[in-house]
Formats: C-alpha cells, structure tokens, sequence
C-alpha cells in the first residue's frame, strides 16, 4: 500500500472505523509497530511508573499518540542497546572504548559516533563523510555559525524567518552581537505577506534574498517551520542563495527521519538537527549536523607549509585527526568531514538509542516512511475536512481549520489546526481525558503528526472523532459561559499577529 495509488483513492473513501482498520491492513509498514513501546491509557494517568493493572499487554487499552513532531515512542531495541553499554562499562570500565564483544550490538565506545554517522547518512542524504552524531541542535548550530558566519563591512545580515523557533532566534541574534554588530540591522526577519496565513512561499524567500543579496552573509530556515509544519523548498532556495554568492544552512528539526532529503545532492552549505522528534530517541537526544564535502577538506600539505589549510572553526579534541588524537599533540589537524568539526567526546550512552532507531529506518527505508506519512496525513486532512463540511451544513460555526500547506510536497507528517479563540483549553483537557496526545502551542493551534513508523490510521480515525467532539464540548461551554456572563471567552482572533 505504501506505493500503491490507487491506495490513495480507497484512503478518500474510508470515512468508517472498519474501513480504517482495512487501511490498515494493507499497510506496507504495519510490521515495524511493534517496535515501539506504545503507552496504554492507564500510563497516561496513573501517577507511578509501575504499574498495578492486573491486565496483560494485549488488554489494555492503548493511547492514541500522535505526537511525535514532540517527541517520538521509545523503541523496543533501545532498551538492549543501553543495557550493552552498560554492561560494557561495568565490565571493561575503560578498555570498554577499544573492546569489541561478540554478544554486544554496539561497538566499542571509541567507534559509537561513527558507526551512527554511517547509519544517519542515508537518512539526510549525504555522503558518510558529512554527517556527523554530537553535541545538541542548539550547540551544533552555535559551531557552525561560527565557521560559516564570516560577517564583513559590506556582507553581515543573516536572512531568517520571523517565527523561527526561539533557539535558531537567539543563536542568529547572539552570534551577531557576538561579532559587535547590530541585531536590528543584521538580522532580516521574513513575515507572511498575507497577516491571515502563517506560511511563507518560496516566492516571498527569493524575492527576500534578491532584495539583501549584496549585505547578506548567512541565510538560517527551517527544513519544515515547527508551528505550520510547512516543508521549504530546500532545494530551490538553496541554488538561489547560491547564485548570489549566500551561504545557507538548515534547521532539520523537524525534517529528519519525516521528509526525503538528499543534502549532499541539493548543495546545502550546513544543517543540523536533533534526533527526539521523528527519529525516536528520547528527551534530550543527541544531535547531529551536515557539513557538505566541499567545505570540509584537509588539505595537509597546506598545514605542513605552515598554513591553516582547513576551514576555520571552534576546534576540539574529538575533531581531531584519528591517527594523533592520543598523541596528545598541541597542534590540531582535523579529521576531513563533518566530524572534523566534533568538539569533545561525544556521549556513548546518548548515541545508543539512536543506533537502535536508525535499525528500524533501516529496514523501513526512508521512501516508505515518506509515501506512507503522505498518506496518513493526507487521510486526516480529508477526515478533518469532512468533520467541518458535516458541521457547516447542519448551519454550524467552523470550530478550526488547518493552516498548515493542502500541498503534500509541500508538508510533512504534521498538520497545525487553528482552533476558534477560547477553545484550546478546554479541547486539550477533553482529548487527555480519552487518552489521545497531541500537543498544543497557544493560543488556539494544536498540531498532529501521524508517525509512520508506528501510527496507524485507524488511530487517526479515532482522533478525529474525538478532537471534532471535543471542539463541540468547548465550544458548547464556551457559549453558555458567554450567555452568562455577557461576555465571550478568548481572545480575538488576528492571524499571523496573534500568532507572534
């Protein structure tokens, strides 16, 4: 089903629950759901981490999580990849780095970040020699800034949108500052043209860059803006900065592990990322970045001349050429790639769990993953729709909208839905109440990302029936509390303002 197009015309006519359960039934992926560790009801509520129930597994009754744009599942593998390591460490203690074990599926601690390279190149599309497993999103994109943002008399201003998530905000505005400039002059902040939409077309982007392109130095977007879930046009935007002689780097937050990408092919300068959303491995997870071959040579004989002979950039130990790094020499000649730009010893523990997620997106491969999220999305677009063409007939007010791009191409997984004003409280209760997580970004928009990997459609049938409920319940109390107070709930809604 997962490349099946006429699967995509059976997915607009499947408006019951059994007719989900079919879909689901035919999906090329279903065998990788148990994979994942998906939280009952009852885990949701209880306030202990153990559980009392008397029920089995199969009995109870498990939540409906459609939230991984947040925060993805824990794997089942996870578990066995940490217990490995720390049995590794108690055992060999340090020999443990240098100690491969026939019975351990991970490798010794001194290899674990680039045996996770070599699994993430796949998934950004990119040669093994540019990705590199370390430190998180937000630190990664200080270490590149530093390398890739050159400021000059004439060239200083970063493009960048105006709703960009708040740590890309603070890493541009700092590392201006950082270099003695002015933040209000150097930073160019893209806003929607139209107050009343929340995305920004490719169009608005390379009339931006056409209009700065001789004070232009840096150009930071996201792959896919965490509040719309709208997908740049990586591709397209990059070769037009490029043609201006403007390095561009990208935000892949939310694009790893949810969209195809082909990094090394596209010409991008430099990305990161971090790894908890779609790629599953927990809070916090460990980062990872892209840096294009043609900005990461070595060139040795340089260096022996007495020249740099590498981009500049913050050096560390672990950036450091293999062959000397235990020498422990003052002089630091990087490793050729993206790794040459590691800074301290990457955290073994960290990078266990995604050796385990990127087992499983072995097997799925990553034009499986995409053509099945187009699908789910795409059903609960047509489901939602349905719901409010249903209330608008019946001469109902429309409680929400999607606000998120109709476009598959022009989208991930997730779709952002805009709630009337004063709604979102009393929805988000309603859908912890039946055990459906979601998350919420006030003051009126809930987004919803089916995960491929261990979401089903049946689950987003069930969302829908209770997000619609939901809404109507809200509503409903909204308008009785207005009746008596003579006042209405909420606050006006103003679009793209409000959103700010």
């Amino acid at each position: 089903m997962c490349s099946d197009q006429a699967s995509k015309d059976t997915i607009g006519k499947a408006y019951t629950r059994e007719e989900a359960l079919q879909l689901d039934g035919s999906d090329c992926l279903r065998h990788l759901r148990p994979e994942f560790i998906i939280p009952t009801k009852d885990d949701l509520r209880r306030k202990t981490l153990s559980s009392q129930s008397t029920l089995t597994e199969s009995q109870e009754e498990l939540c409906v999580y459609l939230c991984g744009n947040s925060l993805g599942l824990q794997p089942r593998r996870s578990a066995g990849h940490v217990s490995d390591y720390m049995k590794a460490w108690a055992t060999k203690g340090v020999l443990g780095h240098f100690k491969a074990h026939q019975d351990s599926i991970i490798p010794p601690f001194v290899d674990i970040d680039d045996v996770a390279a070599q699994r993430m190149a796949p998934i950004v599309g990119a040669l093994v020699s540019e990705v590199a497993v370390m430190e998180t999103l937000s630190a990664n994109l200080h270490l590149m800034m530093a390398s890739f943002y050159r400021p000059t008399e004439k060239r200083y201003k970063i493009i960048l949108e105006g709703k960009a998530f708040p740590s890309d905000h603070y890493a541009v505005e700092s590392q201006i500052r950082h270099h003695g400039l002015d933040s209000e002059r150097a930073m160019i902040l893209m806003e929607p043209l139209d107050s009343d939409q929340a995305t920004i077309t490719t169009y608005q982007v390379m009339a931006t860059i056409d209009q700065h392109a001789s004070t232009t130095a840096l150009i930071l977007l996201p792959g896919i803006q965490y509040y719309t879930g709208q997908y740049f046009d990586i591709r397209t935007i990059t070769a037009h900065a490029h043609s201006h002689g403007i390095t561009i780097g990208w935000d892949l937050a939310h694009a790893v592990g949810n969209v195809e990408l082909q990094l090394h092919d596209w010409d991008v300068d430099f990305a990161v990322w971090c790894s908890y959303k779609y790629l599953n491995c927990g809070p916090g997870a460990i980062g990872g970045l892209f840096v294009h071959d043609k900005h990461s040579q070595v060139d040795r004989e340089a260096i022996g001349n007495g020249h740099e002979g590498y981009r500049p950039r913050l050096s560390g130990w672990w950036g450091g050429d293999k062959a000397t790094r235990f020498q422990m020499g003052s002089h630091f000649v990087p490793i050729p790639g993206a790794a040459g730009f590691q800074v301290g010893n990457p955290c073994a523990l960290a990078i266990c769990p995604l050796l385990a997620s990127l087992e499983i997106f072995a097997i799925a491969s990553m034009p499986a993953v995409r053509s099945k999220s187009i699908m789910m999305t795409n059903y609960l677009e047509e489901l939602l729709q349905r719901s409010t063409s249903r209330a608008t007939q019946d001469g109902m007010e429309e409680l929400y909208w999607i606000i998120t791009p109709r476009s598959t191409a022009d989208r991930g997984a997730q779709l952002s839905i805009r709630l009337q004003p004063g709604l979102l409280e009393g929805v988000m209760k309603e859908l912890e109440e039946q055990g459906v997580v979601v998350d919420e970004r006030k003051p009126n928009v809930v987004r919803v990302a089916p995960a491929p990997l261990y979401n089903t459609f049946s689950e987003v049938w069930d969302f829908v029936a209770v997000f619609d409920l939901a809404c109507r319940k809200a509503n409903s109390k909204k308008t009785n509390n207005s009746q008596g107070s003579g006042l209405l709930g909420g606050t006006e809604d103003k679009g793209w303002s409000l959103i700010k």
